[in-house]
């Protein structure tokens, strides 16, 4: 081998080395591999999963009556091994229950089958029941050391009630020996409720690599309440990142999700009562589905795959927990009460209060003034109104802000005509914008003074919007003829199914909704006499106004009648307030004192300036316009 072919070879292995090193993987990129391999292996689990549930379910012979029992047992034993004789026993049901919550347990399968809240009922007065066997199921895939895998979901538990009365312990036996423990405990007065899992001797019985149970949790959410459209709004699946991000799956739709990273919790939610299933080490490789039905009393139906951390020692439990229960903030939140911010669980976010700014106005202003008027008053109707009166005397001085700007451009319309007479027709329409707003800044009116006290207070407006929806200590209370401020208060329904209207509107109408939308002609009316300046409006302006207050009879009609009763009372105040400006402001006083400011040297604001420049600029660009016309 001569001198340059060893040269050759000593450059391509230099060019190898250089190119392996310069394009190896990040350790980011090893962890997103990894994550992508650990999706893929799970996927290709549940497909084995399947497939060996189906042919083993349709090869067993426990239907097989022309077998003798031997038969049966050696089929048994030779397919599920250890676990065959959990095949076979009878379906009986265990039942728990505390003053909050009664749960029952099938002994097929070991799993939490049923739920009911004792202290509240549906929409039509029947005990409030989340979920039955029919509706829930959950399931642990075990792999034997035969490399078999074994569905709990199949295999008959033996149930342990010991000394304690709030705790039981479900158990599938392995063997001499062996076993797998489910263990529930339900504390008095408490809507958590543990789940542990725990082993013994289960080393050389589950497959030797098993360090994770991959667990799948399917529930139906069931319709709760009056109005199945205005429930579908607040159903869906939420989940919990490790730290406090909570985001959920489409509460309009059919939705799922992979979810790489790990989280705390998985919550099937209804508009005022969740099932949240939690774990302390967090879920891995969760893959999420929800999925809008058309059943009769059914809303979503939703599904989970994760796994969770396991033992096979039997040194360590797997530490789960469920939480059953109504979806109220004050009870959701002081879980979190003494914890860590790494610990919180933040199951608060189940109840929707708005997105940044609008949940801060209801977590530290709405809510605790409503919890404290709830604490002295039983009548949630005054509770209501005494809030939006605190509302209103908290916004009174940008209400008042508001209305004097639109005084001031009222005191000053008959000028403004004089100046809309003196430059008419479109060809005058700038020197008439700025000889207006010219009026404007001279006498101290601003038309833009008006909408920056408006803007201020729609925070506050939005974050009520989202309150009393998903406020549950208003379910089931009745105020005047609503018999349940949560839901709609009919009072003209039918059961025709009528085009379009059915479907956006409804098959009722809503007293509340309905007075809350002609007090809000009314005041439309009022208000637009109120504010005219004098200026010309944009054609059809007038005519979208009111057919602003008529698109809220469509919007809000199936609506709770909380929200429509707070609004309709809102604008009775709103004009209330603005009729008592009206006759305790002195307009001609008003007008004088505008008169006094246009002999006061002329203060330009920022805005007034900026806008000046921009009518300027266009005068000129419309001037070089002109020229060139008559050019051509």
């Amino acid at each position: 081998m001569d001198k340059n072919t060893i040269t050759g070879f000593v450059l391509i292995g230099i060019l190898l080395f250089a190119f392996t090193w310069f394009n190896q993987p990040s350790p980011e990129q090893i962890e997103a591999q990894q994550r992508y391999n650990d999706s893929i292996a799970k996927i290709e689990l549940q497909k084995q999963l399947e497939e060996q549930k189906k042919s083993t379910t349709s090869s067993l012979p426990l239907e097989d009556t022309s077998l003798p029992d031997s038969a049966k047992a050696a089929l048994l034993e030779q397919s599920f091994g250890v676990f065959s004789k959990a095949m076979s026993g009878t379906n009986e049901t265990i039942t728990l229950e505390n003053e909050l919550l009664e749960v029952k347990f099938n002994t097929k399968g070991g799993n939490l089958a049923y739920a009911r809240l004792k202290e509240y009922d549906t929409y039509d007065s029947l005990p409030l029941v989340l979920f039955d066997e029919t509706q829930t199921s959950l399931n642990i895939a075990l792999i034997t050391a035969a490399n078999k895998v074994v569905n709990t979901s199949d295999l008959h538990f033996k149930p342990i009630k010991g000394s304690d009365p709030h705790s039981l312990t479900m158990r599938l036996e392995a063997g001499e020996g062996s076993y797998l423990d489910f263990i529930y405990t339900l504390p008095a007065n408490e809507y958590r409720m543990g789940f542990s899992v725990e082993s013994k001797g289960l080393n050389g019985v589950l497959s030797p690599s098993t360090n994770a149970l991959e667990m799948s949790w399917q529930q139906s959410a069931r319709q709760l309440e009056k109005g199945r459209k205005y429930e579908d709004r607040y159903t869906a699946l939420y989940y919990k990142y490790m730290d406090d991000k909570v985001k959920n799956l489409s509460e309009t739709g059919s939705d799922n999700e992979k979810i790489p990273e790990q989280i705390k919790w998985i919550a099937y939610k209804n508009k005022f009562f969740s099932t949240v299933l939690i774990s302390s080490d967090g879920f891995e490789s969760v893959v999420l589905d929800s999925r809008a039905v058309e059943d009769p009393g059914v809303l979503m139906k939703f599904a989970s795959s994760m796994s969770v951390p396991f033992d096979l020692q039997g040194n360590t439990a797997t530490s789960l927990q469920y939480y059953i229960g109504p979806n109220k903030y004050g009870l959701l939140h002081s879980y979190d009460k003494g914890l860590s911010s790494d610990e919180r669980l933040n199951l608060e976010r189940l109840v929707p209060l708005g997105a940044s700014v609008f949940r801060y106005v209801n977590k530290y202003f709405i809510i605790p003034i409503f919890d404290f008027l709830g604490q002295h008053l039983s009548s949630y109707g005054l509770i209501i109104f005494l809030l939006t009166l605190i509302v209103k005397i908290v916004l009174l001085p940008l209400t008042y802000k508001s209305y004097m700007s639109s005084a001031k451009m009222r005191v000053l319309r008959p000028q403004v005509e004089e100046l809309n007479a003196k430059y008419p027709g479109q060809e005058n329409a700038m020197e008439r914008q700025k000889a207006t707003m010219e009026l404007y800044s001279r006498a101290g009116a601003s038309p833009m003074s008006g909408c920056v006290p408006m803007l201020l207070q729609m925070p506050i407006l939005i974050a009520l919007f989202m309150f009393f929806p998903s406020a549950i200590e208003l379910r089931h209370e009745s105020f005047l003829w609503a018999s349940d401020l949560s839901t709609y208060d009919a009072i003209v329904s039918w059961d025709a199914q009528i085009p379009i209207i059915s479907t956006y509107f409804g098959n009722h109408i809503s007293l509340f909704c309905l007075l809350m939308v002609i007090v809000n002609l009314v005041y439309t009316k009022f208000n637009m006499e109120m504010s005219n300046t004098g200026q010309q409006q944009m054609p059809g302006m007038k005519a979208m106004m009111y057919m602003m207050p008529l698109m809220l009879l469509v919007f809000f009609n199936q609506y709770a009648s909380g929200l429509n009763y707070y609004y309709f009372i809102s604008t009775l105040m709103t004009v209330g307030q603005t009729l008592l400006f009206r006759y305790t402001i002195n307009e001609e006083k008003l007008l004088a004192k505008l008169e006094e400011n246009k002999k006061k040297p002329m203060k330009k604001s920022g805005f007034m300036k900026r806008l000046e420049d921009a009518q300027k600029m266009q005068e000129e660009q419309l001037r070089k316009q002109k020229e060139q016309r008559k050019r051509k």
